[in-house]
């Protein structure tokens, strides 16, 4: 985490005292660099092995904060060759920064060890992608609405929180997780207990996308650039799912019985809602975005599960749920239209003729955020429907299992839009990818493909880590 704090304070100075031209050439090497050097400490940290509480108590080290710290690492690397992709069109000087700043903020959220260095995280996560989600160029007023309406929904969801946090400071006298665990065993002040965890539950549910509080996330995905809508959907939704398991986990672990009911209707209602919805949508990112909001009740069945098989299973959905969301979105921002980047699935139509290898691995990822046999996607869901059977949730699997169908029609429809539909004249074609964005997307296939048809790797690391250290 210093290492990435680091990079980015030199971003800044770079951005700021650099001449013009530097500005650009320097920040991608710097952030890249950094990231990789965060990742050797990491491994270096793990190989040691040690599970030790450090920063005065406010930080826990780990399997499940090793594990979606290096995930998260790996993501954030590919997601700034992403945002650094775009050959004639650059980002801003701050852009990498304002990354480096955002993914330090993650690192920290899944290691917190008190509600106070939470919310903190949560903060230094999120300001900076407020500001990303401004920064395009072409289309700079629908991201100033998408940024605005991030921050302006992102001020209630952190009000929420800390609201939430004094509740349950109330209850149990401290902010310290272990210290709300022996409260929460003792008993005592049960009302304070259960407000405090409801507006915790709001504030990072929010940050999750669930319903219903996942309003933000189609207009947000949908006007952000799409490099930036890549980095939100498939990463920051780790060091979220990261902050709910240890938050339920460790804290809150002696009150499933009061919890578990609520989050296993909120699941079961952003999974129909995310996949009724997106059955409906014209715009190739609004469909991901109501995707993302489906994906996220599917992992919640992994919180819901409160075994170590559901924490297992978690850690290995948000993985190759994230190389398949980053590399769906690389490939979006590849398709063009004579006015520049195109959305719209009308326009998408004949894709596959125009470019077979591209369309391939875009249909590919699909399939695997569809959960088809043979790719990373099934066996995530089916490693989080196993523990939630093993804990009873028959009726909540049936309501995923229909939800997973309904989800293979609209993946299904892209596909055959892009295949066996005439392409249209002056409609969307892929252009030809940077080495950058190439190497995102293969990355991204590989491990879509590799983790279903060789998912004994991931899963038995998954299975390691998911041991909260309390």
């Amino acid at each position: 985490m210093l290492v990435v704090f680091a990079t980015g304070v030199l971003g800044v100075l770079v951005t700021t005292f650099a001449p013009r031209q530097a500005r650009h050439r320097g920040q991608l090497p710097l952030a890249v660099g950094g990231l990789a050097g965060a990742l050797v400490c990491l491994v270096l940290v793990a190989v040691r092995g040690g599970h030790t509480v450090t920063a005065a108590g406010s930080v826990v080290i780990d399997g499940p904060a090793l594990f979606l710290q290096g995930a998260a690492l790996v993501l954030a690397i590919l997601a700034v060759l992403l945002i650094a992709g775009r050959g004639a069109e650059p980002p801003p000087p701050e852009a990498l920064p304002l990354t480096m700043f955002a993914v330090g903020g993650l690192l920290l959220l899944p290691a917190a060890n008190d509600l106070l260095t939470m919310f903190v995280a949560v903060e230094v996560l999120s300001l900076p992608l407020y500001l990303l989600a401004g920064l395009a160029r072409a289309r700079a007023k629908v991201a100033h609405e998408a940024s605005l309406k991030y921050f302006v929904l992102g001020g209630f969801s952190a009000a929420f929180f800390v609201y939430g946090s004094a509740m349950v400071y109330g209850f149990a006298g401290s902010v310290a997780f272990p210290d709300i665990r022996a409260a929460v065993a003792s008993g005592a002040h049960r009302p304070l207990l259960l407000i405090g965890m409801a507006l915790l539950a709001v504030g990072l549910l929010f940050k999750i996308g669930a319903a219903p509080f996942h309003s933000w996330v189609p207009d947000v995905y949908q006007g952000a650039p799409t490099a930036v809508t890549a980095l939100l959907a498939a990463v920051t939704k780790i060091g979220a799912f990261g902050a709910f398991l240890r938050l339920f986990t460790v804290a809150f672990g002696g009150a499933e019985q009061d919890w578990r009911p609520v989050l296993t209707g909120v699941a079961a209602l952003t999974m129909v809602l995310g996949v009724v919805i997106a059955v409906a949508q014209q715009d190739v990112k609004r469909m991901l975005a109501y995707s993302a909001v489906a994906h996220a009740g599917f992992m919640l069945l992994g919180v819901v599960a409160a075994s170590r098989s559901g924490i297992a299973g978690t850690l290995f959905y948000l993985t190759v749920y994230g190389f398949g969301t980053l590399g769906a979105f690389a490939l979006v921002t590849l398709v063009h239209d004579g006015g520049g980047d195109t959305t719209r699935l009308a326009s998408w139509a004949g894709l596959g003729r125009r470019s077979p290898v591209a369309a391939g691995i875009f249909a590919v990822l699909l399939l695997g955020l569809a959960g088809i046999p043979l790719t990373g996607g099934f066996v995530g869901k089916f490693a989080v429907f196993s523990a939630v059977l093993a804990g009873g949730g028959f009726a909540v699997v049936i309501v995923a299992a229909l939800a997973s169908a309904i989800a293979v029609f609209f993946y299904a429809r892209v596909i055959v839009l892009m295949f066996f539909h005439e392409p249209r004249p002056g409609g969307a074609a892929i252009t030809r990818p940077t080495a950058r964005v190439a190497a995102v997307i293969a990355v991204a296939g590989l491990v879509t493909v590799g983790a279903g048809v060789a998912p004994g790797p991931l899963l038995g690391l998954a299975g390691q880590a998911a041991s909260f250290l309390q």
